[in-house]
């Protein structure tokens, strides 16, 4: 105690002597202490210092919404979360009124908003409590179900959920947690992006089943469960768009006249091969990407070669056709520079390079990065979108690879397609 003592006393003084220099004040008064601490024998509490004055020494602390005890159990928060709940389920017993109440969509939406939403914030944190503690939050959820349903008191709870299209909350927090967990991964600025569970930590919790586990520990648990050790996320990177320089790629179209639905295939091949014509010394490459049930996977077809990979399968169609289009940019990045022109069915991809904001796909920006260094080699790549099934043999061939591709890429994908996974 001794030691923690004098080095918090060093580091309030630091903090002290700071805010003296830039002119801000802190208050003593509201200013606390914590010692988290599991032992029940008697043992001295820390005596810390700020401007002379002790700082008080509380047995929890309340630190953006959520309640830490000295134990951690976090019974306190829990406690005071839910007699905060009773009182937002009034609304619902006011609107579910069998005469004049709301519909069931209505309810359902009303209780997301103003009573799930207060139990999901800060569950990555209070979610590490004993499940004694956890299912005091259950007759809660349990309740809300049956008034937004109409179901009876004695309907079981797991008719409640598929009847409200709603998991049990331990699922939920199990879900939120491992959202958390991949939007760590995906931001190399993070803390706890390189973080890695110490042995020492590993063996007492294994030694000893009362230590509550870490968060690492628990998401470890969940992605052994989901088969979700091996999945790698893109990186989200700050791109710096200036607006007064222009950004995104633009694509050629040469069918955006003609409707698909209203025109012969025999139409959109005549009009490409005059489009070849205008683009003879172009070297074409098409791009494919396919996604069923059970998997997910790209093609790419060159003059003398073809390539086909498939990737998680939770992987959108979206990602599979931009993933090509990048894969197709490293090949020809190996190569001499000369003229290639890329062919993709995705309008939606192709469309997504043009608009760039700080919201678009990850591997986008992977795209005009890399499209910009192959400019400065003295490449030349333009893109074309060309209409599917139609009869282009190019395209017809790279959507045949990407159906029957069997090889595994195990390349990163973005967070947003690991949370619908």
């Amino acid at each position: 105690m001794a030691f923690i003592e004098r080095q918090l006393q060093l580091a309030v003084n630091k903090i002290h002597q700071w805010s003296a220099f830039n002119g801000f004040t802190f208050s003593t008064a509201k200013t606390s202490c914590v010692h988290f601490c599991r032992k029940r024998s008697l043992h001295p509490e820390p005596e810390i210092k700020l401007e002379g004055q002790l700082i008080n020494v509380v047995s929890e602390v309340k630190f953006l919404g959520v309640i830490f005890d000295k134990k951690l159990t976090f019974h306190p928060h829990v406690m005071r979360l839910r007699k905060k709940l009773d009182k937002a389920l009034n609304i619902l017993k006011v609107l579910s009124n069998t005469s004049w109440g709301a519909s069931r969509t209505s309810l359902l939406r009303v209780y997301r908003a103003s009573i799930l939403t207060k139990m999901d914030y800060g569950c990555v944190i209070y979610g590490s409590a004993r499940q004694s503690v956890l299912k005091k939050l259950d007759p809660i959820h349990h309740s809300a179900l049956r008034l937004c349903s109409g179901a009876f008191r004695t309907s079981p709870d797991e008719s409640l959920y598929v009847e409200c299209c709603e998991t049990s909350l331990d699922y939920r927090r199990t879900m939120l947690a491992l959202h958390f967990y991949f939007k760590i991964l995906s931001h190399p600025g993070h803390p706890f992006h390189t973080h890695k569970q110490s042995q020492l930590i590993l063996r007492l919790q294994r030694a000893r089943p009362s230590v509550i586990p870490s968060f690492f520990t628990r998401v470890s648990k969940f992605l052994n469960s989901f088969n979700l050790d091996s999945v790698q996320v893109v990186p989200t990177i700050k791109y710096h768009l200036t607006p007064w320089n222009p950004h995104g790629l633009n694509f050629l179209n040469p069918f955006k006249t003609f409707d698909k639905a209203n025109t012969a295939p025999e139409i959109y091949q005549q009009l490409y091969a005059d489009h070849r014509e205008v683009y003879q010394n172009f070297i074409p490459i098409f791009t494919d990407g396919s996604k069923c049930s059970s998997c997910t996977s790209f093609a790419c077809v060159f003059i003398n070669s073809t390539l086909s990979f498939q990737l998680h399968p939770s992987c959108s169609i979206f990602t599979a056709e931009i993933t090509a289009i990048l894969h197709a940019l490293s090949e020809i990045s190996s190569g001499p520079p000369d003229n290639y022109i890329i062919y993709s069915d995705s309008l939606s991809a192709l469309e997504s390079m043009t608009s760039l904001n700080r919201f678009s796909h990850p591997l986008t920006f992977n795209i005009l990065e890399l499209h910009d260094r192959l400019s400065t080699k003295g490449f030349t790549i333009l893109f074309c979108w060309i209409p599917s099934h139609v009869g282009i043999s190019g395209n017809e061939l790279a959507d045949n690879l990407a159906r029957s591709a069997t090889n595994s890429l195990n390349s990163p994908f973005p967070v947003n397609d690991v949370k619908k996974c």
